[in-house]
């Protein structure tokens, strides 16, 4: 069975202002270079290898899968398009703290992170879900075996994550923050804790 990780996209320009992105391919800050140059070498001591990385085309992931591939001697990585962030419709380029006066009351709020559920022109999370399960799919029947990384974003990451554990869209908004250039593996029969193999401290909304 193929074994399948994915990893968020460094610090971009958007994220490091406090701007939802979305669609929106502004480039990894100094800071979001160094996160992808930390995790690649977090995969190196564990021992990772990874037999094809998949990036989204947004340059925030593509660089990160590239500043890994660089690391690791890797090939160089494939773009697939359907691992894009979600689309955020009219709060492209909105600001983070105003997503709950825009929004509210149809949001779900944690700790970290407001979400916006269904403004004009957005993908919904439930969109998003079957995005998910159409690209796991594609995966498992292109790879039998092996060891694969996805490059993507926050949002579609934690969809991803949903898809594969079969849990509902709203529970995985908040069972936890998927920071930049975190690493989670997707595998059955292990906790949360367990598959989030790599931490890092610094992140963004």
């Amino acid at each position: 069975m193929v074994k399948i990780y994915i990893t968020r996209h460094g610090q971009n320009e958007d994220n490091a202002q406090g701007i939802l992105n979305g669609h929106r391919d502004l480039p990894l800050t100094v800071l979001g270079e160094a996160q992808a140059r930390k995790l690649a070498n977090e995969i190196r001591k564990v021992g990772f290898v990874f037999d094809t990385v998949y990036t989204s085309p947004l340059s925030r992931a593509s660089r990160t899968a590239e500043v890994i591939c660089e690391a690791l001697d890797l090939n160089r990585p494939v773009v697939l398009d359907s691992l894009i962030e979600r689309n955020f419709g009219i709060m492209t380029g909105k600001r983070i703290a105003d997503i709950e006066k825009l929004c509210a009351p149809d949001i779900i709020k944690t700790d970290i992170i407001t979400y916006f559920l269904s403004p004009e022109g957005a993908e919904t999370f439930p969109d998003l879900l079957k995005r998910a399960r159409r690209v796991l799919r594609q995966i498992q029947e292109q790879h039998s075996s092996g060891t694969i990384l996805l490059s993507t974003h926050g949002d579609f990451g934690k969809m991803l994550y949903a898809a594969y554990y079969r849990l509902h869209w709203r529970e995985i908004l908040t069972k936890f923050h998927f920071g930049n250039c975190e690493l989670l593996l997707l595998a059955e029969g292990i906790s949360l804790d367990a598959s989030r193999v790599v931490r890092i401290e610094q992140h963004n909304h």
